[in-house]
């Protein structure tokens, strides 16, 4: 999995009226877990721009003070109303204990069911997976070419010897749904067309192709 540099200093003050001095500065107060005692530090919020706003999955390389520590982003807080970054927290990487974290689902080939006129729901656009940091992915490649009208892909149809999924094996990545076009034109669906939900499931979002 790549990586980012992300420079930081200590905070020496952890109180409200030193949170908000950092704020002000346009510096967002951050602290890393994991490796004994919390660390608490400050970086600028543009050092967030290529970890946060992106589709991708990083690690990162926490420089604070001249110390590097290899990490993980954990949670993020924003702002109700501007949107800007108030609170970062990191889970330092240690090469023997499994981590958790988001990567992006990348879907593949092309589904025989939107090709007959079906529409291609995917329900997650990332997953958590836990895996040692070697073993961390990219992405969760998930081929949709054998879905047919009907058909869906679960969590639990995706195989990987390097990392496993926290969420549970029913869940459904991606379905091929029945379409208007596809009604008027008389396509049967090979199994029912129920919406199926699992602890996790984001909104889902159509698509006329697959990539």
């Amino acid at each position: 999995m790549k990586s980012i540099t992300i420079q930081g200093a200590k905070r020496e003050s952890v109180g409200k009226k030193s949170t908000k001095a950092l704020r002000d500065a346009e510096l967002v107060p951050c602290v890393v877990y994991g490796g004994g005692e919390p660390l608490n530090f400050s970086t600028e919020e543009k050092s967030f721009k290529g970890l946060v706003y992106t589709p991708e999955a990083h690690t990162v390389e926490l420089v604070i003070d001249g110390e590097t520590i290899p990490a993980v982003l954990q949670d993020i807080q924003f702002h109700p109303i501007s949107d800007k970054i108030l609170h970062v927290d990191f889970y330092q990487l240690s090469d023997d204990k499994p981590v958790v974290m988001e990567v992006p689902v990348k879907i593949t080939g092309r589904s025989k069911g939107v090709m007959a006129g079906g529409v291609l729901r995917q329900s997650f656009r990332k997953l958590r997976v836990k895996a040692l940091p070697a073993n961390l992915p990219d992405e969760v490649e998930v081929d949709i070419t054998p879905l047919k009208i009907g058909g869906k892909v679960y969590v639990g149809d995706i195989k990987s010897e390097s990392f496993t999924f926290m969420h549970p094996d029913n869940a459904v990545v991606a379905a091929v749904k029945m379409s208007r076009t596809a009604m008027k034109g008389g396509a049967v669906a090979d199994d029912d067309d129920e919406e199926e939900t699992a602890e996790g499931d984001v909104p889902a979002t159509e698509q006329e192709n697959a990539e």
